[in-house]
């Protein structure tokens, strides 16, 4: 990467500033296009301020770069469909535009594991036909048919559909999990919790990013660790980890499955769609085409990220309660009903 000049769409959000983190490292010269101002912006960072729908804001980002990470994505914790339909698909087109025009060689589209919903069958692979099952899956899904439709016009465009990425500093729905450990609350898993369940760290998804971006042709990457197991599982180990008296209770998976959903739908919850989708299901992927196309190796297991993550939320707590972050990955959330829900454990 050294002397590349770089843009990372999102760098204000939790991906986009580990991202842009690594490319600093790996001798890039990084610009950063944003909504909102970063808390803090490394000062070899050129920011550029502005809207995703602004063609002309992000062509003059795109002037003179080479390689694009698109990373804009209105989040499903905003259960806002007009906003994921304004951001998701039309935000990735007017990118692609921008990118075309200025002629960038390469861009790298962060997508989701959302595009497949709750599969029928694991490992979901790249040819897994997509089966969302809720809105932000949906309109992620639609970008990518605007990344097919550039890559017709000629245009160098990779997908990568990470696992849900945790990692230091991720938080959204993880501040309500890591609160609850501090407490010494217990810690629900449906059924069983025997639902195999895969996650990635954000560092891992920054470095197979970063290949994907370095290798030419087009193609299209599902990416996870290649350590987990299942959510009780996971939620025993975090639990030990915390040490603070926390365990796992399990809760009947079908009625909390729809009370899920209805108190997301009248707003009495921080959980979305694909929470309530996802909570009591599996998806892993097979992980083999990015291993062996990219030479990419994950480093942390589900297991060893989590716990990270928690003592890095241990250290911050103080001041992640104190101000809020700059997107919904990086800030405390409220937790409405689940206020009530966690006194029942």
């Amino acid at each position: 990467m050294q002397g590349r000049k770089v843009l990372v769409t999102g760098g204000s959000g939790y991906f986009g500033s580990r991202i842009l983190q690594l490319l600093l490292e790996r001798g890039a010269e990084c610009r950063s296009f944003d909504r909102m101002a970063p808390d803090e912006c490394p000062p070899e960072v050129e920011f550029f301020q502005g809207d995703i729908l602004d063609l002309q804001a992000i062509k003059k980002a795109c002037e003179g770069v080479s390689i694009v990470y698109h990373n804009v994505a209105q989040l499903p914790l905003a259960k806002n469909t007009g906003l994921f339909e304004r951001v998701n698909v039309q935000g990735t087109e007017v990118m692609c535009q921008a990118a075309l025009e200025t002629g960038v060689e390469k861009v790298v589209a962060t997508s989701t594991c959302a595009i497949y919903g709750a599969p029928k069958r694991n490992p979901v692979t790249e040819k897994t036909p997509p089966s969302p099952g809720e809105s932000y899956g949906r309109t992620k899904y639609e970008s990518e048919l605007v990344c097919y439709k550039y890559r017709d016009k000629g245009m160098d465009i990779s997908i990568l559909r990470p696992d849900t990425i945790v990692g230091t500093g991720r938080l959204g729905i993880f501040q309500i999990l890591f609160e609850w450990l501090y407490e010494g609350r217990n810690i629900p898993v449906f059924g069983k919790g025997g639902n195999l369940y895969q996650f990635i760290h954000g560092d891992d998804f920054a470095e197979v990013s970063i290949l994907a971006s370095l290798r030419q042709g087009s193609e299209d990457y599902n990416c996870g660790t290649d350590r987990f197991g299942t959510m009780r599982e996971l939620m025993e180990h975090l639990c030990e980890h915390a040490g603070t008296g926390s365990r796992v209770r399990n809760l009947p998976a079908t009625p909390m499955v729809w009370g899920m959903k209805f108190t997301s739908a009248l707003g009495m919850s921080p959980l979305g769609a694909y929470h309530s989708l996802m909570f009591a299901k599996e998806i892993y992927f097979d992980i083999t085409k990015a291993k062996s196309e990219l030479g990419w190796q994950p480093k942390y297991s589900n297991n060893e990220m989590f716990a990270q993550n928690y003592d890095w939320y241990l250290e911050s707590r103080e001041a992640i309660l104190s101000s809020p972050g700059v997107s919904e990955h990086t800030s405390a959330v409220k937790e409405g009903i689940l206020a009530i829900v966690k006194r029942l454990l």
